[in-house]
């Protein structure tokens, strides 16, 4: 009796075990993302550069707007009023050039065109 009073402690034990081991390798994982973004030449040169961001909306409007709307409030794509609130400055960068959001397309606009709009885009 006493060995089956036992078997459901060890269990839950072993799963206990388990999901610690899965919830550190996904902070590892995260962890390990965040500083590849950080490193990444690119992102740091944007990051190393101030932001007009008046140029940062005419790059908005020509390039964004279409989907975005016209003041970033959302029309065939997501609004983007307040997005740097929800998005780091290395995941907005992320999200511009990398083109993994389908419809949204590949954009790669140059360091300083970046940084413009970063600026802007923290504006909203």
């Amino acid at each position: 009796m006493e060995n089956q009073l036992d078997q459901p402690q060890v269990l839950v034990r072993r799963i206990t075990m388990v999901v610690i081991a899965l919830l550190f390798v996904i902070g590892i994982g995260i962890f390990g993302f965040q500083v590849l973004q950080v490193s990444d030449p690119y992102i740091q040169k944007v990051l190393s550069l101030n932001g007009d961001p008046v140029r940062g909306q005419a790059i908005f409007e020509i390039n964004c707007a279409d989907c975005h709307g016209m003041h970033a409030d959302g029309k065939v794509g997501p609004s983007l009023q307040h997005i740097s609130k929800h998005r780091s400055s290395n995941g907005l960068i992320e999200q511009v050039i990398s083109g993994q959001t389908p419809p949204m397309p590949k954009f790669q606009p140059s360091p300083q065109e970046m940084a413009d709009l970063l600026t802007y885009l923290e504006k909203l």
